[in-house]
């Protein structure tokens, strides 16, 4: 038996040339499944898990669901990173499509509201030239199943006047949504709870206990070990950290995203709007923006450069905002990949470790199918088809 430690890695291989340091436990507690990181989708896994009976225990290092799950939109609008059908566009759509159920039955295993909206959303254009690819980008669309009908300029400012005059043509889908991503995330925490998962915040994993090709214990800073028959690295953006306890680099890279909320005196705006590589959507007593996409390493702050060109845009497509104060301004580190799609599944070379990573901007609209995939991959032994798609296995050739 070792202890698994980070290494010097280069992708999907391993490199091991870090120490080794030999953990003295002085405490033990012995679960079924060790799900590290508590954010939105870690706190999923949990919810799918326990309630299919087994014992599950959250290592946070933080407090739970307060890094890129507390900074996050909540957006539920999936046609956007969709360019037709497809594995991904089943994965996105199956999990968004769950949301009107799962919704009461978190908030009644919660006692917490969620803010769930069924809004709708307009994807639009200010210059006409732009008009013939957002059609094409309709075209591709029309096979997924969802709701989406073609606007011009009368149509669209019927149902949003506040939006400039030069928007001239928009693509209307009915069915997109909105979440507050705190509550959601707060409210699969305390329906874990509820439902008896042991959650430790402040509690920093050091290494991994090793016999062969399976994990059997996980080791905190804080001396003690938890014994378990399955280990779940949800860890975010820090997965390529997490993936080195185990001598294995997992291409997720942090990637960070500003976002602004204006406050509005009344209503503004009615949907979700997109454009110019941006959203606007109203909120309580604000409209939010966002929202940049920055390598900036591990650096989770606001810039005036970030916020200005989010201004900029929202006030192109909605001049009324213009008017309004700024009423906060935020940023979160999303968990990148190289294709854009989240790694799911069993970790390569190792038995019972599962990764739940490399969401991207999408961990909230795919925290539902994620935490029933990697529940049914545990109780099943079998990888889900929905998800064999999305193997770390496709990076081995980076």
């Amino acid at each position: 038996m070792g202890t698994a430690q980070g290494c010097s890695l280069q992708s999907g291989k391993k490199n091991c040339g870090g120490l080794r340091r030999k953990i003295m436990r002085s405490d033990v507690s012995t679960t079924d499944v060790v799900i590290v990181g508590g954010g939105v989708i870690g706190c999923g896994v949990a919810y799918y898990l326990r309630k299919a009976g087994l014992d599950v225990t959250i290592l946070e290092r933080g407090a739970i669901g307060q890094k890129a799950s507390s900074a996050a939109a909540g957006l539920l609008a999936p046609l956007g990173p969709l360019s037709g059908p497809g594995p991904f566009a089943d994965l996105l759509l199956t999990s968004c499509a769950s949301f009107p159920a799962l919704v009461p039955e978190l908030e009644a295993a919660s006692g917490l509201c969620v803010g769930y909206e069924r809004t709708g959303a307009l994807r639009v254009v200010r210059d006409p030239k732009r008009i013939a690819r957002l059609r094409k980008r309709l075209a591709s669309w029309q096979p997924l199943g969802l709701s989406v009908t073609w606007l011009d300029s009368e149509d669209i400012h019927r149902l949003e006047p506040a939006l400039a005059e030069e928007v001239c043509g928009a693509i209307y889908a009915p069915e997109e949504s909105q979440i507050d991503a705190t509550r959601l995330t707060q409210a699969f925490a305390q329906a874990d709870r509820n439902l008896g998962v042991h959650m430790y915040e402040h509690t920093n994993v050091v290494g991994l206990s090793t016999d062969g090709v399976r994990v059997t214990a996980i080791e905190t800073a804080h001396k003690k070990s938890f014994s378990c028959r399955y280990v779940v690295l949800a860890t975010g953006a820090w997965m390529a950290q997490a993936g080195a306890w185990l001598n294995y680099a997992v291409p997720v890279r942090p990637v960070r995203g500003q976002m602004l909320a204006l406050r509005t005196e009344k209503p503004i705006l009615r949907h979700i709007i997109f454009g110019e590589a941006s959203y606007l959507f109203p909120r309580g007593d604000a409209v939010l923006v966002g929202a940049t996409r920055e390598e900036a390493g591990f650096v989770a702050q606001i810039t005036e450069e970030g916020l200005q060109s989010l201004r900029a845009i929202a006030y192109r497509l909605t001049p009324a905002l213009r008017e309004c104060a700024l009423q906060r301004a935020w940023a979160g580190l999303r968990p990148g990949t190289p294709d854009s799609r989240p790694v799911l599944g069993l970790l390569p070379g190792w038995d019972n470790v599962l990764l739940a990573a490399g969401h991207n901007s999408l961990g909230v609209a795919l925290s539902p199918i994620t935490g029933q995939a990697i529940a049914e991959t545990i109780i099943t032994g079998h990888v889900p088809e929905m998800i064999q798609s999305f193997s770390i296995d496709r990076f081995a050739e980076l």
